[in-house]
């Protein structure tokens, strides 16, 4: 028997019409390209994705079309999630980050039609553009007398006057749920990126999930900084979960510079927002070096790695700032689990209460996850047995985009389809998940795991240090053991000795890196995250002191 209920498609679209319709003057505001502030609201914003949509329409693009974009957050690139994604097309977010080349590859890979970038990065498009067979329209996302005279592309032309024939006047289509709307593709640390393409369903359900009390507990009263990219797994959902709750959006363009993101959050009043550590420690740097304050900073949800502990304590403790530690991956679209204690916990003394913060949580309704040995048994959940993390869910990749090898996914004894993370993790019996490293990265030293997430966490709570990266490097007899490579901050010092004994008593000796290697920059990815593959070509010939 089925259940006598309306049937309706869980639709992108649908997000942008409640909040046209419930929260049509809350405001978007962008800080441009060009340095300066846009703000319109969720009426205007409505308006011109309807008009993209027609002109994406009257270019004859076929459904599942997809249109890149090459762009910082912003009002704009907010319009290509809806106008393209809405009418039936997909949008894939290309990440500037990376390598021209990687870019060429990635967009021939997608086969994308148009592509459209912000201005700065016009001389990426124009590096590219000849090796880009697919792409049909090339499209700077600015005003038609900002367009760069002579780059040297044809048919270049500028959003606002390629979308300025479009009156708005459109009915968004319906069709399956499970439809795609967007696709981003892996950071690619080993081998060709893949391509993971998000539904309509698997978007919508996501934005549910990220909104409920103990994920980002996003409303109307809040006013978002989605300081995360929207080329990186989109903005963890925030351009979906905004218009959901009807919040102010608040979006920092290019400025991603600690003055610059604490200038915008004072202006704007924002109450909520979402980074990677990188981000953040240059804010906290800033702030702290300037006797500042957050006046209307509540919460900040910090994801993307492993947030250091005595991060966590200095938005805490120092600002009154809640910090929301996160798991995620671009497969998960991208969250997982968020950390927030139970009732259980608030009765907890703050030291304790901080161990539980500094994991990456319990997961969201909607994400299974279990942990499992080199024999796929399942672990205990007791917060000390290590087993690889699989996790399984309506918002979690089933297959690759034009995958050309076997299906990602192990099936269980009952059937059901798991993906492998690739990460290492404990769950301890209240749920509570934490990473200790990735499969590739878990340091075995004698036959014990030695955590590279810990021994970086004590590292990074000294008060010379900025960051820390630890490798395991080859060993004679213990196979291999942790080396630390540390970067400090502005005119700061530590020697090794003083950071090694730093290390005593807060982990057994035998885990205590046996050397420290200081470097003017750890390496980061096109994310932000850590890239230990690099540190250790870079000290493949490095040898340990004897």
């Amino acid at each position: 028997m089925l259940g006598l209920m309306q049937k309706q498609q869980l639709l992108t679209s649908n997000l942008l019409e409640f909040a046209e319709r419930y929260h049509r003057d809350t405001e978007i505001v962008s800080r441009r390209v060009e340095g300066d502030i846009h703000r319109y609201t969720y009426a205007d914003f409505a308006q011109r994705s309807r008009q993209l949509a027609q002109t994406l329409d009257g270019m004859g693009l076929a459904a599942g079309t997809r249109v890149a974009s090459l762009a910082w957050n912003g009002y704009r690139h907010m319009e290509l999630y809806y106008g393209v994604g809405g009418s039936g097309r997909v949008i894939h977010t290309l990440n500037p980050r990376l390598h021209p080349d990687q870019v060429v590859w990635i967009v021939n890979h997608a086969e994308d039609e148009v592509l459209c970038f912000d201005s700065c990065f016009l001389p990426i498009v124009q590096a590219i553009h000849e090796r880009c067979p697919t792409v049909r329209q090339w499209v700077a996302l600015c005003d038609a007398d900002k367009l760069p005279a002579d780059a040297g592309i044809p048919g270049l032309v500028a959003y606002e006057a390629w979308i300025a024939g479009a009156d708005g006047v459109y009915q968004w289509p319906e069709f399956d749920e499970n439809t795609a709307c967007g696709m981003c593709y892996t950071s690619g640390t080993t081998g060709n990126p893949k391509a993971v393409l998000y539904s309509h369903r698997s978007t919508v359900l996501h934005a549910y999930g990220a909104s409920l009390p103990d994920v980002m507990d996003i409303s109307s009263r809040d006013v978002v900084l989605p300081v995360v990219p929207m080329f990186h797994v989109n903005a963890w959902g925030l351009p979906f979960s905004g218009p959901l709750n009807g919040a102010k959006l608040v979006f920092p363009g290019p400025a991603l510079d600690g003055p610059s993101v604490y200038a915008l959050m004072e202006a704007e009043k924002v109450t909520f927002a979402a980074g990677v550590p990188t981000v953040w420690q240059m804010l906290l740097s800033h702030v702290q070096s300037q006797g500042l304050r957050f006046g209307s900073l509540q919460r900040t949800i910090i994801g993307g790695s492993a947030c250091p502990p005595a991060m966590i304590k200095t938005f805490q403790d120092d600002y009154g700032v809640t910090v929301l530690h996160a798991w995620g991956m671009t497969e998960l679209s991208p969250l997982g689990t968020v950390c927030t204690l139970k009732h259980k916990h608030l009765e907890l003394p703050a030291d304790t209460q901080a161990q539980l913060l500094a994991k990456q949580g319990r997961v969201i309704f909607g994400v299974d996850m279990r942990i499992v040995g080199d024999d796929g048994q399942d672990q205990p959940w007791d917060g000390k047995t290590y087993g690889d993390l699989l996790v399984r869910g309506p918002w979690v990749v089933a297959d690759y985009y034009r995958s050309e090898g076997a299906s990602p996914l192990v099936t269980d004894a009952q059937g059901r389809d798991w993906f492998p993370t690739g990460d290492v993790a404990t769950i301890d019996a209240d749920g509570f998940m934490q990473i200790t490293d990735r499969s590739k990265d878990v340091i075995k030293s004698g036959g014990e795991w030695i955590s590279s997430i810990d021994i970086e966490n004590i590292a990074m709570a000294h008060p010379a240090v900025a960051m820390a990266a630890c490798v395991g490097m080859p060993h004679p007899k213990w196979d291999e053991r942790p080396v630390v490579f540390v970067a400090l901050k502005k005119d700061a010092a530590v020697s090794e000795a003083d950071l090694l004994a730093f290390y005593q008593g807060k982990m057994a000796k035998w885990q205590i890196p046996d050397a420290v290697v200081f470097v003017d920059a750890i390496p980061l990815g096109a994310t932000g995250k850590m890239l230990k593959t690099r540190l250790r070509e870079q000290f493949k010939d490095y040898a340990l002191p004897a």
